[in-house]
């Protein structure tokens, strides 16, 4: 597992992180806890060091099996998020500084840990950003020795911006063949400002793994039957006829493809995989390949190109 620096002042951590979104149930539907507990421990045995998550994840279960699971090791990060308030309902974001601190401690204690190595914003809006109380409270948290960085989970690259112009030391963002927007927008901007990237939607929920027909669907319970229009997806499913060529000698799956592509990218620090199973979790480093590789600069050459005829934005 090769290794990169979380932003200029952060740790090194392994290029590929353990997002536990899809893991916690939330997202895709349950995940028995004894396969929660089995991906978590074979994941640190393949040597991630890296771990992202969110005190909304399974509402603060998820935190407490990785703190179970990293008991004692002291060479693996965790990012967690805060900011979603589910003791109501509907749940609401939250980033007042009484609720910020509250929650921040009960991440510590699922955690088991005495400070949080990164902690992001969940989702909030720029008007957050540039108000006088989130950003204040965390970075009084840091020198409270609470937290170790600071960042946000932007939605899109206004937020993202309005982080980095506010002193966020790490930003997570969507970043896929299919999604390079936000991030392109922003690449200058953090490589001044020394901030880490976590590339989020690497495979893009699934979709650029390529095993789904055009009459594909989704169960209750998963987020990705309201994430598209049978159109949206349809037409999504045939743009990734445009990235075949990049499957070949090595790069042997559209799964190799897609995250290779994102670790192409010098920009970002660690790309965010979803496992839902050990199997899932083998399979992607397994298709990835030992120590991950990258993709040629004549196959990135030919992607703006392909993504403007396909309508993608970049």
């Amino acid at each position: 597992m090769r290794s990169r620096t979380l932003g200029k002042t952060g740790p090194v951590v392994s290029e590929l992180a353990l997002g536990t979104w899809g893991l916690s149930g939330d997202a895709y539907g349950p995940v028995d806890e004894i396969e929660q507990e089995r991906v978590l421990r074979r994941a640190l045995d393949m040597g991630f060091t890296l771990i992202d998550t969110a005190d909304a994840y399974g509402a603060g279960r998820m935190e407490s099996r990785i703190g179970k699971a990293i008991e004692g090791r002291h060479d693996v990060f965790v990012v967690t998020k805060g900011g979603i308030d589910r003791t109501s309902s509907p749940p609401r974001r939250r980033f007042d500084a009484q609720y910020l601190r509250g929650a921040v401690e009960r991440s510590l204690r699922r955690l088991g840990r005495e400070r949080i190595d990164v902690y992001l914003l969940h989702n909030p809006t720029e008007n957050v950003l540039l108000g006088e109380i989130a950003v204040p409270t965390l970075v009084d948290l840091k020198k409270e020795g609470k937290i170790g960085q600071w960042g946000v989970s932007a939605g899109d690259a206004a937020v993202g911006r309005a982080a980095l112009q506010a002193g966020a030391e790490v930003i997570e963002l969507a970043y896929n063949l299919m999604h390079t927007a936000a991030l392109n927008h922003l690449a200058g901007e953090l490589i001044v400002c020394g901030a880490g990237l976590l590339a989020r939607s690497t495979l893009a929920h699934g979709l650029l793994a390529g095993r789904w027909a055009k009459d594909q669907e989704f169960p209750a319970g998963d987020h990705r039957a309201e994430r598209w229009t049978k159109a949206e997806l349809e037409r999504r499913i045939e743009h990734l006829t445009r990235f075949r060529f990049l499957v070949h000698g090595d790069v042997r799956t559209p799964v190799s493809a897609a995250v290779r592509f994102v670790l192409s990218n010098p920009v970002v620090s660690s790309a965010v995989l979803g496992p839902r199973n050990v199997a899932q979790l083998e399979d992607v480093v397994r298709e990835v390949g030992v120590g991950p590789l990258y993709l040629r600069e004549v196959a990135l050459s030919h992607l703006p190109r392909i993504s403007e005829s396909a309508g993608i934005e970049t």
